[in-house]
């Protein structure tokens, strides 16, 4: 199904795409996402896609004892890609909406030994499950997948996180 973005929603996409502004807002809001150096390489209504560096000074700061980037940072990383699409969905709504992660689980399957990328593909079913939350004027869950790869395309983890999404009174 083809989307079309409200103003609202271009204007925050525009924003977190941008690595100023990107970089900015979570130096403010989110700093532990600042300080790993990860962008937001793509966003739109199908898929976002985060990255995780893993080069130079983010080698020492993201990494654990086994010279792999630490599972926390991988999971921030995670977050940020399904968030973005939350986000992207909810903007511009009128009452706002609240969202907040309600469960998480993840799978490690190799050593994240390098940059890391997050791809949630899940896009059409968050804005699917915001337009039924308009709807209904009930608060849903909904689960998003997003994936951890290598730059050479090695799965290195997976994660599942259940948004709680609702819209606020007037």
């Amino acid at each position: 199904m083809k989307r079309n973005l409200s103003k609202y929603q271009k204007n925050l996409r525009k924003s977190f795409l941008n690595p100023f502004s990107f970089s900015l807002f979570f130096l403010f809001n989110v700093p532990m996402v600042w300080l790993s150096g990860m962008k937001l390489k793509h966003l739109d209504t199908k898929k976002a896609i985060s990255k995780i560096p893993f080069r130079f000074f983010y080698r020492w700061l993201n990494k654990n004892p086994f010279k792999s980037i630490y599972f926390a940072v991988q999971c921030i990383g995670a977050e940020i890609s399904t968030a973005s699409i939350v986000a992207l969905a909810i903007e511009g709504h009128k009452p706002s909406f609240a969202y907040i992660v309600t469960k998480m689980r993840s799978k490690y399957f190799k050593k994240a030994t390098g940059t890391t990328t997050f791809t949630c593909n899940d896009g059409d079913k968050i804005f699917t499950a915001v337009d039924k939350a308009l709807k209904t004027k009930e608060g849903i869950e909904i689960e998003a997948k997003t994936t951890g790869t290598l730059d050479d395309g090695t799965i290195v983890s997976e994660f599942h996180f259940t948004w709680s999404i609702k819209q606020r009174k007037k």
